[in-house]
């Protein structure tokens, strides 16, 4: 819908509306709130599309949806029409000479939520839904006697304008419920169509090179993949020729398989990206594409497309970037950890040789290609938490996986091909990552010298944050300001246009290295297989819809995120609910009106909500569990001053 919304802003074609929504062109019509000329809409100037955002007092702001940057919109309350927090809306501008720009809603486009999620709770001997995220009471559209029939703390997805039930999801008590939970909650599905299965499935299990004679050639390299040790999709291989200098970045060549506007890719659309959870994985792709023929298994010829970039070892620029459509055969699968202790001990078993001896020389050119890099980027201390679950699903422990020479190692290659790619065009795909507001930077300031960093504003933002970076290391808070400086800063984000990318300190960056699991990738692929081609009537088909596209990959990409974290919230909830009278050793991480407090040590992540507020930030303090809500995952604990062999 967003899509479509930020074309009609622009002008749309008749021939381009979707038949589902020419409902919505008769509304808008009716309204006078597009203008028509023959066979053109566009949105007429005095109107806004926009998100609507609530504050606790209800005034309400619009955020615009709009090709260029433009402030957010005021709304009062009395000019909300019944619409509510996350609402799709038509607003219309109201002028005035003072004030902030102003608007008031006259069309709901939709609503936030097309369904709700909600568990069965007997109240006054009736059941009804409570919702799992606000645990507000819902009605659920069936009979007291079918509902009856279920049992209580059932979990349902119920659709939001008919409280009709859509699919019944499990037991609130069971832990298996929370990964349906998680998908439900975003309308994020697991399983695939038949049709995109089969389509899948049709094109087997093995490569025969000799079918594709115009490919290139690179099977009799040694390449490799490096993953974690859980990994079942592997999209990306690397070779390095140490008598040219050239690092070949083989990536999986998911557009051969999957057919522009076909089943599959409707599917992986839709879905944007894949969804990890600890235990499994979502996957963007049907699991016979992602798992097997795309995926570079060792020993398994496998259709590519191939950076082979070609670089001065001396000043460590880059001299020459062929991108080639191949065909590999990866020679060794690697761990991250088995890759750590190769470049540690420099021992490895006689099979590997042929991949070590380039691996090694790799590696150091790695770190100086990285070292360069940071001169304008910047190298931020942080770790995920990682969760380890039983076969019940409950949570049994945390760990906090850190970046290693071998990730570093990769990441190198990557953004070396990342980089290469985005060089071929210059409207498109791009990552792009915009610095950080001086508002935004001064609170930083702030925040910083409560910590004992006092560092003077200058407009070179780069030095700014290198000297807090390296002030804080002297105090032993790393970690703990390197989180502040990355909330400090937007968000990145997919964009047509080039603005180049802040955290990194490129000037042109994009994302070409995981087209199995992030559908910005295999957009890319689309796009630079039209390059080389010279296919001038497919690059302006794909570029078409690209300011739209990229728009709405960068929300799916936040809400890929939003699943996997909360689904981690609920294995907390459920760890906390155990755990109640329990104490445990926890750092302040947030000191607003209902401070939180992250559990550290054995179960690292979790948060709970503190029922004091007399605390300072970063301050160590050990907490009791007071209460957990396993539905809408809040945890409330309060400060205990116990003997530290007391805690557990």
């Amino acid at each position: 819908m967003r899509e479509f919304l930020y074309k009609l802003t622009k002008g749309i074609e008749t021939k381009d509306i979707p038949q589902d929504l020419h409902y919505l062109i008769s509304d808008l019509s009716k309204l006078k709130a597009i203008k028509q000329q023959k066979n053109f809409y566009k949105l007429h100037s005095d109107y806004r599309f926009g998100i609507l955002d609530i504050s606790r007092s209800n005034t309400g702001f619009l955020e615009v949806i709009s090709h260029k940057k433009v402030k957010d919109l005021l709304i009062e309350e009395k000019d909300l029409l019944n619409s509510t927090k996350g609402d799709l809306v038509l607003a219309k501008r109201v002028y005035s000479k003072f004030g902030r720009p102003k608007a008031k809603v006259v069309y709901i486009v939709k609503k936030k939520d097309n369904y709700q999620v909600v568990y069965t709770k007997n109240i006054n001997n009736k059941i009804v839904g409570i919702n799992v995220k606000t645990g507000i009471q819902s009605i659920i559209s069936a009979s007291a006697k079918s509902l009856k029939k279920l049992p209580l703390k059932t979990v349902l997805k119920i659709d939001s304008k008919t409280s009709s039930i859509v699919e019944v999801l499990g037991i609130l008590d069971d832990p298996k419920v929370d990964e349906k939970i998680s998908l439900a909650l975003y309308d994020k599905k697991e399983y695939f169509s038949d049709k995109s299965e089969l389509e899948a499935k049709s094109f087997g299990d093995f490569v025969d090179k000799n079918m594709y004679p115009n490919r290139v050639d690179l099977t009799h390299l040694p390449f490799c993949t490096i993953d974690p040790v859980t990994a079942k999709d592997f999209d990306d291989a690397i070779y390095y020729d140490t008598r040219e200098h050239a690092l070949y970045v083989a990536i999986a060549d998911v557009s051969e398989y999957v057919f522009f506007q076909g089943n599959i890719d409707k599917e992986a659309r839709q879905r944007g990206f894949s969804i990890y959870f600890p235990h499994k994985s979502i996957p963007m792709l049907p699991r016979a594409l992602s798992e097997n023929i795309c995926s570079l298994k060792p020993n398994e010829d496998r259709l590519t497309f191939t950076f082979k970039i070609t670089l001065d070892t001396k000043t460590l620029e880059v001299k020459k970037e062929e991108l080639l459509e191949s065909v590999i055969n990866s020679k060794r699968r690697f761990d991250y950890e088995e890759v750590d202790a190769i470049l540690s001990t420099k021992k490895y078993a006689d099979e590997d040789k042929k991949v070590v001896d380039f691996l090694l020389p790799l590696n150091e050119l790695a770190k100086k290609i990285r070292k360069k890099r940071l001169q304008k980027g910047y190298d931020f201390h942080t770790s995920d938490i990682r969760m380890i679950l039983d076969s019940e699903q409950n949570l049994l422990k945390t760990f906090k996986e850190v970046e290693t020479p071998s990730h570093s190692l990769v990441e190198e290659c990557m953004l070396l091909a990342n980089k290469a790619a985005a060089k071929m065009f210059d409207y498109g795909i791009f990552r792009i990552h915009e610095p950080p507001s001086y508002d935004d930077i001064a609170k930083l300031l702030e925040q910083v010298a409560e910590l004992g960093i006092f560092v003077k504003f200058k407009p070179d933002i780069h030095s700014l944050i290198v000297e807090i970076q390296q002030k804080a290391k002297e105090l032993n808070l790393q970690e703990e300001v390197d989180m502040l400086i990355i909330r400090a800063q937007k968000q990145a984000r997919y964009s047509a246009n080039n603005i180049g990318h802040f955290g990194l300190g490129f000037d042109r960056y994009t994302h070409f290295t995981s087209p199995i699991r992030r559908y910005s990738d295999l957009t890319l692929h689309r796009l630079l297989k039209s390059i080389i081609k010279n296919d001038k009537k497919f690059k302006e088909y794909l570029l078409k819809d690209i300011e739209p596209l990229c728009e709405r990959l960068s929300e799916l990409e936040r809400e890929s995120d939003k699943v996997a974290y909360d689904f981690m919230d609920r294995k907390y909830a459920r760890w906390a609910k155990e755990n109640i009278d329990e104490i445990f050793e926890a750092v302040i991480t947030s000191t607003h009106a209902m401070p939180i407090a992250t559990t550290s040590g054995e179960i690292e992540g979790a948060r709970i909500h503190l029922i004091e507020n007399d605390v300072e930030f970063l301050e160590k303090i050990d907490i009791r569990i007071l209460g957990s809500d396993i539905a809408t995952t809040k945890i409330i604990g309060d400060i205990t001053q116990v003997e530290r062999e007391g805690i557990k």
